[in-house]
């Protein structure tokens, strides 16, 4: 397979080169020679030790591109999209089937900020995207490589300074079509100083064909800007999703991450955060649902390189059948880093002898004047708590339903949004098998 990419790559890299500049053309280059060079990582690179791709290696993916044939046979309509999307918050939307932009189902904006596709970036705004597109990446990966080298369109947002965006923005992406496809999505999140974006986001395969989506997102926030961002992952059981989102933080900016995985064959998110200047805020929250034979992985970084920066993350996972979690979260605190703190947590519950998870929090501090904590806990559900709700009438499975929510409660409790608040219980209330309003 990587043969066959490198060679897709190469053979159309004209086409690249008209959608944008000689400097991104150089960086697509130097990517795809990288990934080359590296191929697909395996379970003896230490970041995957525990998430081996070769579970989603082994289908025969088209290749979503911009050069490939349009396929019509399946027109999607705003019916088969309805339930996918928070209906009851007014958004913008920016819907991408098959990794092209569908501009009948979107509602985007160019009224005193952005709100559109890195592909229509690519055309009106070069001299923004060129000094930002592949910067924060150049050191990744090579699931990484191959997006920067491959991608052509993705979310684009860019806010000017202090500019508060009067809506939320849904980004969809949808997966189609009766033969396995793989995606790649790139998006560019630019935020000025005292900006305010809010993004809801969601992968979904509306097929039982295996689906391959490899997402990166570069993010910029400017001083004292704020981004709160919502990741929702409930998808088939034939979908897999491999994401990478690198945030840099300026000075008193404030930025939090929710990543709810609940479906999904294969999940892996690398979530980065860089606090370059004083006062810089970051914080994570994640919450795994799974079942089955499942694997979602959560991978965090967060880069203190300055001082006077805060950290918080919180995540838990609930984990059941034969199902498998990773976390993995590092914590760097950098020599110039002095007053820092940062603090990391991950909870899960194993709820059958063959689920698993392989959790292990990580501390680097190179300053003296810090306060850090970092921690994990695995466990069952508490019999005495399971008990005393069935000896005040409540069936068993509700009983297991309420303890479970309660434990995935801090995932969920920052999100402000009624309605997506509700969403969310839903979802969860699905995937524990009750429902959710006659418990709660």
């Amino acid at each position: 397979m990587k043969e066959r990419l490198a060679a897709s790559y190469w053979l159309h890299e004209s086409h690249y080169t008209a959608l944008s500049s000689p400097t991104v053309t150089e960086r697509r280059r130097a990517a795809m020679e990288r990934f080359e060079a590296e191929g697909f990582p395996t379970v003896r690179h230490e970041d995957w030790k525990y998430t081996p791709l070769k579970k989603i290696l082994k289908e025969d993916y088209a290749l979503s591109s911009p050069f490939s044939a349009q396929d019509d046979a399946e027109p999607i309509e705003f019916k088969d999209i309805k339930r996918y999307l928070v209906n009851d918050i007014d958004c913008y939307r920016v819907v991408f089937i098959n990794g092209r932009y569908s501009a009948w189902l979107s509602e985007t904006t160019h009224q005193g900020f952005d709100v559109c596709t890195l592909g229509s970036a690519w055309k009106k705004y070069k001299d923004q995207v060129e000094p930002h597109f592949g910067r924060l990446t150049e050191t990744l990966g090579a699931t990484v490589q191959l997006n920067t080298a491959l991608a052509w369109d993705g979310l684009y947002v860019r806010v000017p300074d202090h500019v508060t965006l009067d809506k939320p923005i849904q980004a969809l992406y949808f997966t189609t079509g009766d033969q396995p496809m793989f995606t790649q999505t790139r998006s560019l999140i630019l935020l000025g100083e005292g900006a305010k974006a809010e993004i809801i986001e969601r992968h979904q395969s509306l097929t039982s064909s295996a689906s391959w989506t490899n997402a990166v997102d570069e993010v910029f926030m400017g001083a004292q800007s704020h981004l709160h961002w919502v990741k929702l992952q409930h998808d088939e059981a034939s979908a897999a999703l491999t994401q990478h989102s690198v945030i840099e933080q300026k000075r008193d900016s404030h930025a939090t991450v929710h990543t709810i995985s609940t479906d999904g064959k294969f999940l892996r998110n690398n979530l980065d955060f860089k606090l370059t200047e004083p006062g810089a805020e970051s914080r994570m929250f994640g919450l795994s649902l799974a079942d089955g034979q499942q694997l979602v992985d959560h991978h965090t970084r967060v880069d203190h390189l300055a001082p006077h920066c805060t950290s918080r993350e919180n995540y838990k996972g609930i984990f059941d059948g034969q199902s498998n979690g990773v976390f993995n979260g590092q914590i760097h605190v950098h020599v110039d880093a002095q007053k820092t703190l940062a603090f990391q947590e991950n909870d899960n519950l194993i709820l059958s002898e063959k689920a698993s998870i392989d959790t292990k929090p990580q501390l680097e501090i190179f300053a003296d004047d810090v306060k850090c904590s970092h921690g994990c806990t695995v466990g069952q559900l508490d019999e005495d708590a399971l008990f005393y709700l069935r000896a005040r009438g409540i069936q068993r499975k509700e009983a297991q339903a309420l303890l479970m929510l309660a434990f995935a409660h801090d995932a969920v409790a920052d999100i402000q949004h009624p309605s997506l608040q509700a969403k969310l219980h839903r979802l969860i209330g699905n995937k524990l098998g009750v429902d959710m309003s006659a418990v709660v």
